[in-house]
């Protein structure tokens, strides 16, 4: 009976609002405020051609073994992911606790004290009460603080995602990066060799009198300038192993990768709807659910507004009954509720939900500028992928010319038909190309890791 009077007293008190605070139970809904996000909604519910490029797993794009060794020990050790699926078991078990606010609070507070008056015998006085709380979510306070938190658990997961993602290119991009310094490597010692031998050739030349000491001296400087092109070759591959240490998360050490850049790659199928490559990044649904979150905080800040209604129940066993003490004691209980209707709050609840509105607003274009540099990266990626290929064709032919460039020179100078400066620039150019067709290959190879993770792969 007391319980059904409180909860008329409630209904009475909310009818004359509760009208005006249907919204605040509304889930949230993609906000369909623009062609841009209209697509999105529509892309989203299109069904995932499990064959496109961004929806293949990792294993069925990176192939090679030690790089698939590499990035499984990335995905178990990298102290990056780690933390960001710490950070999934943080919502979730702020997540568990949002859903266990609907149920009511028990405490147990036993007590005792002793009186002493005038040399009178101490009286002693106990009680032993249970205390039964129960907030009821009239006008969803409880509920969107739940879904606050669901929203903010599933916006960890796809961050994890993303890092993940991060994570598996990162590595294969540093893999391959240090493979291209080593084959660069190799390539300007064995320069640097050939050359070596071009400035003994230019001695004996000299001594032939068929070139001056300036050929001497230039073929040497540009021997040393090859050799000093070594040492920030070597840096460069000190820093790449440094940077795949700490992605493996390892004590820094030379990894040993030898492998050519030409590695095989699976045909790159796209969906048939573009804007649902962006809808599945992680990032971009990572982005839609912050907007959720400022949704439902936006409704708890409305919520502010409308009353709360607490039922508290005591009970138990106590010798305090009234004005007297009473040996041994005897059971009692209380029932009470509440009704707070807030009136007036020293403007909180109005500036709350004002800065509420502003943090949705910028919720909002942080989802939709998502959306749209996810679009620009893989255009970036595809347009850099697709005309790296068409330049290397280009630098074949290059290097192919140029080595016989070098030999044609070469033979013209022992003839006596050629001067030295031809021999030193078709050299020059023969190294700058073949440098070329190796950071061709190199931006072909981040150019396809960059697309892969563009459009939502890593999974």
């Amino acid at each position: 009976m007391f319980i059904k009077q409180i909860s008329c007293v409630a209904m009475a008190a909310g009818a004359a609002v509760l009208m005006s605070s249907c919204h605040i139970y509304k889930k949230y809904e993609t906000p369909q405020t623009s062609a841009l996000t209209r697509a999105y909604v529509e892309a989203r519910n299109t069904t995932a051609d499990p064959k496109a490029f961004g929806n293949l797993m990792w294993e069925d794009v990176f192939t090679d073994p030690l790089l698939v060794d590499f990035i499984n020990r990335a995905l178990n050790n990298n102290k990056d992911l780690n933390n960001a699926r710490l950070n999934v078991k943080i919502a979730h078990a702020q997540m568990q606790g949002a859903r266990l606010s609907y149920l009511p609070s028990v405490a147990l507070a036993p007590n005792g004290a002793g009186a002493s008056y005038a040399g009178s015998d101490i009286n002693w006085t106990y009680q032993l009460p249970a205390q039964v709380s129960w907030e009821i979510d009239v006008f969803g306070k409880t509920l969107n603080r739940k879904r606050n938190a669901e929203a903010a658990y599933r916006m960890s997961e796809y961050y994890a995602q993303a890092t993940r993602s991060q994570i598996i290119s990162a590595v294969a991009y540093t893999y391959y990066a240090i493979a291209a310094i080593n084959s660069q490597l190799e390539l300007s010692r064995s320069t640097a060799k050939s050359w070596n031998e071009s400035v003994e050739v230019m001695k004996n030349l000299k001594l032939a009198g068929r070139v001056t000491e300036a050929a001497v001296v230039q073929s040497t400087a540009q021997y040393y300038s090859i050799c000093a092109s070594i040492t920030d070759l070597e840096v460069q591959l000190d820093q790449l192993n440094n940077t795949m240490s700490l992605l493996l998360n390892e004590l820094p050490q030379n990894w040993n990768i030898t492998t050519k850049l030409d590695f095989e790659k699976p045909a790159i199928v796209r969906e048939a709807i573009p804007m649902a490559e962006l809808a599945a990044r992680p990032d971009v649904e990572a982005a839609e659910q912050a907007l959720a979150v400022a949704y439902y905080a936006t409704n708890s800040a409305r919520a502010a507004f409308y009353p709360g209604l607490s039922i508290t129940a005591n009970g138990g066993f106590t010798n305090l009954l009234g004005s007297f003490i009473k040996n041994p004691g005897d059971w009692f209980y209380q029932l009470a509720g509440s009704l707070a209707m807030p009136l007036f709050a020293r403007g909180q609840n109005i500036a709350g939900l004002k800065a509420a509105k502003a943090q949705q607003e910028q919720a909002l274009n942080n989802f939709e500028y998502a959306i749209l540099k996810a679009s620009s990266e893989v255009s970036d990626a595809l347009t850099v992928y697709e005309k790296s290929a068409e330049k290397e064709k280009y630098l074949i032919e290059q290097v192919n010319n140029l080595e016989k460039s070098v030999e044609y020179t070469q033979a013209l100078l022992e003839y006596s038909t050629g001067t030295y400066l031809e021999v030193l620039t078709a050299q020059q150019n023969l190294l700058g190309a073949q440098t070329a067709f190796i950071s061709s290959r190199l931006s072909q190879a981040r150019a396809f890791i960059n697309l892969y993770q563009a459009l939502g792969g890593g999974r």
